[in-house]
């Protein structure tokens, strides 16, 4: 599992030239599977994520989490972050969660994150997207379970 956390002033998500979801200040996540990942991955990774201390506390340092600021999510799906680019020039998406599987987990990544009490809005799985951010500092962090979960 793979997810660039974007901290942001605001973003949204255009499906069909209209907005589907937005949020203010938080994150807005593309994630992305692979094969392998399963619940407790994305267990640890939510963890993980919700409690990145990366906004700012009074004194301006990054020194507060999500939960700490009451911020919200867009959650993203994004299997291009799986893409191999290892030969030729156009990238190959084998590592990348099969669709069957990768939707069950995206949609229990989003329930997760709703049972936490985080506000969260979300695109659509294996929708043509338009999404826009104010990214904020910029921050911008890249979790991988393999580096977080091993």
């Amino acid at each position: 599992m793979k997810i660039v956390i974007q901290r942001v002033k605001h973003s949204s998500v255009e499906i069909n030239k209209e907005i589907h979801g937005q949020i203010e200040k938080g994150f807005m996540v593309l994630v992305g599977f692979t094969s392998t990942d399963n619940t407790t991955i994305i267990d640890k990774m939510i963890d993980k994520l919700i409690n990145l201390r990366v906004f700012e506390d009074e004194q301006g340092k990054m020194n507060l989490s999500l939960l700490d600021i009451k911020g919200s999510i867009l959650s993203i799906s994004q299997f291009t972050l799986y893409a191999d680019c290892k030969k030729g020039r156009r990238p190959g998406f084998t590592n990348a969660a099969r669709p069957d599987i990768a939707i069950s987990l995206y949609e229990y990544f989003n329930q997760k994150i709703i049972d936490k009490n985080i506000h969260l809005e979300t695109g659509v799985f294996g929708a043509d997207m338009k999404v826009s951010l104010l990214n904020d500092g910029p921050v911008t962090i890249i979790l991988d379970s393999q580096e977080i979960c091993s």
